[in-house]
């Protein structure tokens, strides 16, 4: 090959044999003259290898031409013996560069992100294409996360680790083949009500596992006692609903029909969820063609040397936070309104924080025991949402931000809840949870965390039956947000959901109206709802829906009935939540227990969710602001003048100074009081 090029990635193939890549492809391109007769060998003489990046266009243009320059002829390759000559044989030993790993770091999330718009687009179910109760994320082998989507559902995410873990625990690493989709609720191991259906798919590079893509969705139906969101009253697993534990539903690219047709029969909205489940299989075959693209790029040891930096540096970010902080064992407890199921005991929450030196350990295991009611789950969901929050909440979420985290936690815990524990109101405590664990470190952070917020996982409303228009069944499903607690800076956001959603939202009014027998009398903020403070808590949502026709309110006590949000630094509590029915025959709306309830048409039932708690003493806010909340209607007439000492003139809504203290005399009185 005397005379080539000296460019970079020019080689000499001399007197070698380039062996077939893909030994199984017979007869495609006859052997030159003189060299070896077997199939698919060559010997490259009197010839150029291109530069790397022109055979990788090639490989991704999907048609190579080789052009021998001995016989003058043209010779075509399938791109996929192509693509591992380029693993085999012609990739270069990249090393890793700042721009390397920054690639790395922003394309790991933007995956998760393009699989969240693919999932979104082509889902059937409004709970996913509207509210977007789902997740989205990349994990490795060992069940650690690579990223997730912006907006998906925190405390899905959290655990998604551990049963991808358990997945190839139950398969081995050999047990995966390509085309393979796996299909998982059990709460064996994933400690969640079972509408939210786990899919995962591995991904491969050169033949060889390198992680998995997974989305977690909130399916209408997976049979049970009830629909939507499970029963509340549901005593075990089996009343809840279909129980999947590792299926392989593809296998090698091969759908098992029985499978399929298993699932199908026993969930009363077929089409809505089998469509889902179809969307969330696109949603990670786009992962695997992606993954595979950065892989074939930038070669797996990069990828995998890039993926150790960033938890590295994700590590050390959290833990410059948490050494700022001084040593010591802070402690909180909060309580949460238990279930006619426990005789109405209330679950005890219990935190210990300990910080010590830039680690953190949060201690769970003075919570209640596990319960009859379904209010069990299995995550440490809470915790590791609390310690995101605390050190790095604007960066991206991946392993290395737990690092420094330890959390202690005993099996029969109602957060570490042994199988066959009833799981259909799992994430009802979960944001009471972190909301207790920053009320531990109010100590160390003083005058930086905010009231507590409504603390649940929003106000569900879900009304099912059969539709006599169509003679179809239907479901009506939407989240309600609250009120999120008083900052250090400003006023609660109102009918927000909780800090382990994500971007969930509620369900438009006019689609709801459009695809149910329903009608949506009201939708508005709750005068009042927010606690008072000098920041302001955020206002609850009230939601009244009125049913057309005979059906089922499956109605959940919010938990928030008994326990209003604390307020901070002086701040008073949000208002509690309440869940109320009013049928055909009556003229006022009642309060109602938890269970499902057979009604007419004409039944309505109204959905409060609990506002947030305030932040500062009340009468420190300013007496303009005040009577601004008072014309919004934020606050009423007879709040301002209890809560903050500011008397409105109702005819001219004015502060009626004549009446009233000024907003100076206010703070005075309130220093002297303070004094004393």
């Amino acid at each position: 090959m005397d005379g080539l090029s000296a460019l970079p990635w020019t080689a000499r193939w001399c007197q070698g044999t380039l062996p077939c890549p893909n030994p199984s492809i017979r007869g495609v391109g006859a052997p030159m003259d003189g060299l070896s007769a077997l199939p698919w060998t060559a010997r490259w003489c009197q010839g150029t290898l291109p530069c790397l990046a022109g055979l990788r266009r090639c490989i991704l243009e999907r048609a190579w031409v080789l052009h021998c320059s001995s016989h003058q002829t043209l010779r075509t390759w399938p791109p996929e013996c192509f693509r591992r000559i380029f693993r085999l044989y012609g990739r270069a030993r990249m090393k890793l560069d700042i721009v390397t790993l920054e690639v790395v770091r922003n394309v790991l999330p933007a995956i998760a992100n393009e699989m969240s718009y693919v999932l979104q687009r082509t889902s059937h179910n409004m709970m996913i294409y509207e509210v977007r109760d789902y997740c989205c994320g990349l994990l490795d082998t060992g069940g650690r996360l690579l990223s997730q989507n912006v907006g998906g559902v925190s405390h899905f995410v959290a655990n998604l680790g551990v049963v991808i873990r358990d997945g190839v625990e139950r398969y081995g690493e050999d047990g995966f083949r390509p085309g393979d989709v796996i299909i998982t609720n059990h709460q064996r191991v994933g400690g969640q009500h079972l509408n939210n259906i786990l899919i995962y798919t591995p991904c491969f590079e050169g033949g060889k596992l390198f992680g998995f893509a997974a989305t977690r969705a909130h399916w209408t139906d997976v049979g049970g006692l009830s629909t939507g969101f499970g029963g509340a009253n549901a005593l075990d697993p089996w009343m809840e609903g279909l129980q999947l534990d590792q299926i392989k539903l593809y296998e090698a690219g091969q759908l098992d029909e029985k499978v399929w047709r298993l699932i199908r029969d026993n969930i009363r909205f077929p089409d809505a969820s089998m469509g889902d489940l179809k969307s969330q299989v696109a949603a990670n075959r786009l992962a695997e063609k992606r993954l595979e693209e950065i892989l074939l790029r930038y070669g797996r040891a990069t990828v995998e040397q890039a993926i150790e930096r960033i938890f590295d540096q994700a590590e050390a970010s959290c833990r410059a936070v948490v050494a700022e902080w001084p040593d010591g064992v802070y402690e909180a407890q909060s309580l949460f309104a238990g279930s006619p199921l426990d005789g109405n005991q209330p679950v005890e929450i219990k935190v210990r924080v300990i910080i010590q030196g830039s680690g953190m350990t949060i201690d769970l295991t003075q919570c209640s025991p596990q319960r009859r009611a379904p209010i069990n789950a299995r995550t440490l969901a809470a915790p590791l949402i609390a310690y995101k929050a605390l050190t790095t909440p604007t960066e991206p979420i991946n392993e290395g931000a737990f690092r420094a985290l330890k959390v202690e936690i005993q099996e029969g815990n109602y957060m570490m809840a042994r199988h066959p524990a009833a799981m259909a109101s799992w994430g009802r405590t979960l944001p009471t949870v972190v909301d207790t664990i920053f009320l531990a470190l109010e100590p160390v952070l003083r005058g930086k965390l905010p009231a507590a917020h409504m603390g649940v996982l929003g106000g569900p409303v879900v009304f099912f039956g059969n539709d006599p228009r169509t003679r179809q069944a239907f479901v009506t499903q939407s989240i309600e947000g609250g009120g999120w607690g008083g900052r250090p800076t400003g006023d609660g956001e109102s009918a927000s959901v909780s800090v382990c959603q994500g971007d969930v939202r509620n369900a438009p009014i006019e689609k709801m109206e459009l695809r149910w027998p329903i009608l949506v009398r009201r939708r508005e903020l709750r005068t009042d709802s927010g606690g008072p403070g000098q920041y302001r808590g955020g206002l609850g949502l009230e939601t009244e829906v009125e049913g057309l026709v005979e059906g089922q309110w499956s109605l959940t006590d919010m938990g928030r009935q008994q326990y209003p949000p604390w307020g901070m630094e002086g701040g008073k509590p949000g208002a509690t939540a309440a869940t109320l029915m009013k049928l055909p025959t009556e003229t006022a709306f009642k309060p109602v227990s938890v269970v499902r309830h057979m009604v007419p048409a004409g039944t309505a039932a109204v959905v409060a969710t609990a506002g947030g708690g305030g932040w500062g003493n009340p009468l420190h806010r300013d007496s303009e602001r005040i009577r601004q909340d008072v014309l919004e209607g934020y606050v009423s007439i007879e709040s301002a003048a209890r809560d903050y000492g500011v008397v409105i003139d109702p005819q001219t809504l004015e502060v009626d100074s004549l009446r009233g203290p000024s907003t100076m005399s206010r703070l005075l009185d309130c220093r002297r009081s303070q004094e004393l």
